[in-house]
Order: C-alpha cells, then structure tokens, then sequence
C-alpha cells in the first residue's frame, strides 16, 4: 500500500511540473507574439507629432556673371499648377496639397498647414484615383496608378517631395497620405488645377 501511495504522490508532482512548463511556454509565446505584433503596428506613433516648417524650394535663378542685360525681366519665380485640400480618410486630415514648377522646371509636391495623425510606414502618393468621402475612400490608391515620392518627413507643418522628371502630372489626378503597413489612407486630395 505504501508503494502505491507513494507512486500516486509523485505522479501528482510531475503533472503539476508539466502543467508549469506548459504554462510557461504558453506566456512565452503570447509575449513573443504581443511584442511582434506590437512592433508591426506601433500603436505609440498615433500619440506622437512631428511637425516640419520646410521653406518652398526655390532654384537659382541668377543669372551666370555676363549674361545679364540691363532691363531684363526677372525669371519668373515658383508657379502653382495644381492644388487641392486635404480630406479625412481613416484619420482626421487636413490641409492643402500644391503642385508646384520651379523656375528651373523641376516639380514639387507641397504640403502646407498639415494636420493629421502620425503612423507607421506613411508615405506620399500621387495617385490616379478618385478622392472618395468616408470609409470608402481609404482604400481604393493603391488599384491603380501611383508614384510614391517618400516617407512622409513629420505629420504636421508644410513640407516639400520632389517629383521625378520622368513623372508625367497629366496621368495623376490625387494625392494621399497612404498607410503602406495597413494599406489604407489615412487622407486625401482631389488636384484642380491652377
């Protein structure tokens, strides 16, 4: 009778020995699990700001030394050949989107008076779909044409992207503060032009 007694006491032991390990595997898992996923969505940058205060770009327009003739005009300066304002998509957005020709005919995408939320991995698009009110405008940049001009530099302030030469704007019609981690955007812009 002792010898059984004694058998079931430390069957009893070696069950709650498992138990614990299995325990302990499960909450080592869902802390692997809860730290990847965390760091997939960072949740934090939602409270986060980074304002930007970037100067329009200006290129030089001095003349080089001799070829200036008394009584020339002035080049002309930075010239707005489209714009649009911004509106919310899946977070509160605003501001205004201008497309701007430099007087040494390079383009820039301008951001000014930006407000919106921070967030992983945003860029900014130019895009060739239709700006969309509501929930079904966040998703639809990405099924068709669009050219990504770079990270987005902070999510408040104005800001300027420079637009590739070989980009041609008459194929573009918006622009989008797109959400590349969750695809989704998180504002827009309808381009009028100037």
């Amino acid at each position: 009778m002792t010898g059984t007694t004694t058998g079931a006491v430390s069957g009893t032991g070696a069950g709650r020995r498992r138990r614990r390990r299995l325990l302990a595997g499960v909450l080592i898992a869902a802390t692997l699990v809860l730290g990847a996923g965390l760091y997939w969505a960072q949740p934090w940058k939602l409270w986060q700001n980074s304002t930007v205060n970037e100067a329009l770009p200006t290129a030089s327009t001095a003349p080089a030394p001799g070829s200036a003739r008394p009584g020339a005009a002035p080049a002309p300066g930075p010239r707005t050949i489209a714009q649009g304002s911004l509106i919310s998509h899946e977070h509160s957005t605003t501001g205004t989107v201008k497309l701007i020709r430099l007087p040494d005919g390079s383009r820039t995408l301008r951001l000014e008076n930006l407000d919106t939320s921070s967030g992983p991995d945003l860029r900014v698009w130019l895009t060739d779909a239709p700006v969309k009110e509501g929930a079904d405008g966040w998703f639809v940049f990405d099924d068709g044409k669009y050219v990504s001009l770079g990270k987005l530099k902070g999510n408040k302030g104005d800001q300027n992207y420079e637009i590739p030469a070989d980009v041609n704007l008459t194929e573009y019609s918006s622009v989008t503060i797109w959400c590349d981690r969750f695809n989704v955007s998180f504002g827009a812009a309808a381009l009028q032009a100037a």
